[in-house]
Order: structure tokens, then C-alpha cells, then sequence
């Protein structure tokens, strides 16, 4: 990488999900081997295919006032949570409102609150339905929100784009700062979609896996017996500045995005196309001046499919080769859909300020058709200066591909 590439620096990470309520919660369960995947105690899951999940079990009520407990879907309160976390760890930055900005993806924004008020209005009409109905559905909401509470004016907006929404508001955020249309952007993603709708809808198409019995071994990336992924909620944010910025006020730097890509197939709604996965990975690194002998480790979009998996391996070994470090904390966490993306970015993050890689949970045999450096240790430690930046896959029905470059600072 040039000496003089730009890139928008990380100075702040959040994040809630199934493992903690904050950054060092999730670290220390990651590097600890502990999952997040639990059985569904909800009465609405009895008579579900599938009776198991990853759900964030913090009680809200301790972030959040009763006002916005009440007016924002799960979604947004999720958002909202690891968007101030991120915010105080980057120190409450000093910005004009005009030159901050917000970009927050979601695959399904406020599903939960359209599915309960929809059920209110068909058991007691009209009268039964919340007044908040509509803000808290938006798919916008999260990022809505947080650009409220945080005062930003320079845009508040949403990439959908399935799985891969998380990621690919971060690569959008990055480009508002390196294009000078903002110094600050709040990044990420979120989801909140545990519900029978949507757990339905993926057992339909043997998405997900069946293992109701054990778990927390039923998320296996790249295991030989992996059967399908595991249902999740969370969010993960960044606060990125450009570095005139960022240096002017002596912000401590995390990390930097150095470079990212978006691709789509225009294949099929579904089926990933292995040829784009290739590609958004050459065009992450072009755009971050890199080439494969840069990155250090991947953190794979790997959700658990007995397809997809195999897709993303073969993709990431014909551009980085066999033996560079590979790890999914999916293992650990489940999907959370919108919020993965992101959620693996601030991992990656961790990652290259303490040395330390999470490894794959589960893998008990690798998949023989996977022919990569699956990291099944509970943590990997990374050799000082052989592992200048991390690469970030995320994909999502619809043909999304993205790819991230992470760099230390």
C-alpha cells in the first residue's frame, strides 16, 4: 500500500449482540470459545422447525430511557446502543452537524414491530394499533434515530442489501469521508429478526440449522457437518473520521478502512455467484493499493450453509491462496443478517489492535471440499508484522457482495 493512500481511520467501535452489550463483552466471550446460541423460550416458537437462536439477553432498560423503549422498534434500540458506545470511545468528537454523518444498514429494519402491530389490528382493530406503528417499522429507523441523538445533519442514510447491508454502509461511509463529503460518519448495521415469520420463512428454504437439540453447536462454519446457519440479532458501528480531522483534535486511532467494494451478480435472487465473490475481493484490495501478500487474515462471511460456505472458500483461496488465516465468528454469535457485516468489521478491528484472532467455532472436521487455513483454535495469535490488514466478506440475498480492507492504524 502507498505510503499516501487515503483511508477514513476507525477512532470508535460499538456493538451489542447474542455475546455481550459492548465491545469488551464480545471480545473477551470470542477469545473464551463461548456461544451466544440459545434454545427460544418464546410461546410463539414451540411449534417451529426450528426452536433455537442467538438473541441479545442485556436488559435494554439500562441503555435506554422509557421514551425510546416505547417510540423505537428493537431494531433502532439496538442501533442506538452500540451507536453511543462507538461514539464515547471515539471521545464525543467536536463536528460540525453540516460535516456529520450517519449510515446505518439493515436487511429488515422494524420487522418485529410490523408483525406485532399487524397481529394487534387483526385481534382488536384499529383501536389496539400503536401510534408509532409506522416510525418503528421503517427500515431507515436505525439510522434515524442515531442521527438524532447524536446531532448529525450530513445525511442520515440506509443501505438494504440482505446480509451484506452492515458492510456495505461501512465501504458507503468510508467514501463520504474520502470523497470530503463528511469528516465524521456513524457506520454499521443492525437486525432484530427473531421472530416465527422469519424463522419460518428460512426453514422453508433449509436455511437454517435444525440442530434444536445442541444449540450451541449448531453454528459450525466450514465444519464437514454443518447444516445450515443459526438466526441471530445485533448491531456493530464505527465511527470513521478522515484524518485531517481525526488528527487535528489528537483522536486515538483504532484502525482504518483502507479501501472496500460493492459488487452485485445479477445472477439470481438466492444463489450466490462465486466469479463476483472473486471480484469484489480484487477490487477491495485495488481500491486499498494492496495486493493479496497485504492481508494478514479474513474474516469470512461464512454463515453456516452447506453451499455457501464451499462458494466462499473456493473464492477466497483462488484470490489469497491456501494458507492465510481464515475465521467466522458466525460460530460464536449466529447471523445477524444486516448487522454481520459490521459486526465482523469491529472484530477485525480488535483484532489488529491486540494480536489476538478468534478462531471458527465448532469445526469439529473441516469440510474436505474447503481447502483453506480454518483458525479452530480459540484464539490465533498473530505474528507481529506479517498481518498488516483484514479482509471482510459479507453477501446477502439479491446478488450483494461486499469486501472490506482494515488496517491497524
Amino acid at each position: 500500500m502507498s505510503a499516501h493512500q487515503p483511508r477514513a481511520l476507525i477512532t470508535g467501535a460499538g456493538t451489542i449482540n447474542p455475546l455481550g452489550s459492548n465491545v469488551g463483552q464480545t471480545w473477551e466471550a470470542l477469545l473464551a470459545g463461548r456461544s451466544g446460541i440459545a434454545p427460544l423460550e418464546d410461546d410463539w416458537a414451540g411449534q417451529l422447525p426450528v426452536r433455537i437462536a442467538g438473541q441479545v439477553t442485556a436488559d435494554l432498560s439500562e441503555h435506554l430511557t422509557t421514551r425510546e423503549l416505547k417510540r423505537m422498534d428493537r431494531c433502532g434500540q439496538l442501533a442506538l446502543v452500540a451507536a453511543r458506545e462507538a461514539w464515547q470511545q471515539a471521545g464525543a468528537p467536536d463536528v460540525d452537524p453540516e460535516r456529520f454523518a450517519v449510515v446505518i444498514g439493515s436487511a429488515y429494519g422494524g420487522l418485529g414491530s410490523t408483525i406485532e402491530q399487524d397481529r394487534a389490528l387483526a385481534s382488536g382493530g384499529p383501536r389496539r394499533v400503536s401510534p408509532h406503528t409506522l416510525t418503528r417499522l421503517m427500515v431507515n429507523g436505525p439510522a434515524a434515530w442515531v442521527s438524532i441523538d447524536l446531532g448529525a445533519r450530513g445525511g442520515a442514510r440506509t443501505p438494504v442489501s440482505a446480509c451484506a447491508s452492515g458492510a456495505e454502509a461501512i465501504v458507503q461511509g468510508a467514501e463520504m469521508i474520502l470523497s470530503g463529503a463528511a469528516d465524521v460518519v456513524i457506520a454499521g448495521g443492525v437486525d432484530a429478526s427473531v421472530n416465527d415469520l422469519v424463522i419460518t420463512g428460512f426453514s422453508q428454504i433449509r436455511a437454517l440449522s435444525t440442530r434444536n437439540g445442541e444449540p450451541q453447536r449448531a453454528s459450525r462454519p466450514f465444519d464437514g457437518g454443518r447444516d445450515g446457519f443459526v438466526l441471530a440479532e445485533g448491531a456493530g458501528i464505527v465511527v470513521l473520521e478522515s484524518e485531517a480531522h481525526a488528527r487535528a483534535r489528537g483522536a486515538a486511532v483504532l484502525a482504518a478502512v483502507a479501501g472496500g467494494a460493492v459488487t452485485s451478480d445479477a445472477n439470481d435472487i438466492v444463489a450466490a455467484d462465486p466469479a463476483m465473490q472473486r471480484r469484489v475481493m480484487q477490487k477491495a484490495l485495488a481500491s486499498a493499493g494492496m495486493d493479496a501478500a497485504d492481508i494478514g487474515f479474513v474474516h469470512a462471511h461464512a454463515t453456516s450453509t452447506p453451499v455457501g460456505d464451499r462458494l466462499e472458500a473456493q473464492a477466497i483461496t483462488a484470490i489469497l491462496g491456501s494458507d492465510i488465516p481464515v475465521t467466522s465468528t458466525k460460530g460464536h454469535t449466529g447471523h445477524l443478517l444486516g448487522g454481520a457485516g459490521a459486526l465482523a468489521a469491529v472484530v477485525v478491528v480488535q483484532a489488529l489492535l491486540t494480536g489476538q484472532l478468534p478462531g471458527t467455532l465448532n469445526v469439529e472436521a473441516l469440510d474436505p471440499e474447503v481447502d483453506l487455513n480454518v483458525i479452530t483454535d480459540t484464539a490465533h495469535t498473530l505474528v507481529p508484522g506479517t498481518a498488516p490488514a483484514g479482509l471482510v466478506n459479507a453477501f446477502g440475498f439479491g446478488g450483494h457482495s461486499v469486501a472490506l480492507v482494515i488496517t491497524g492504524s
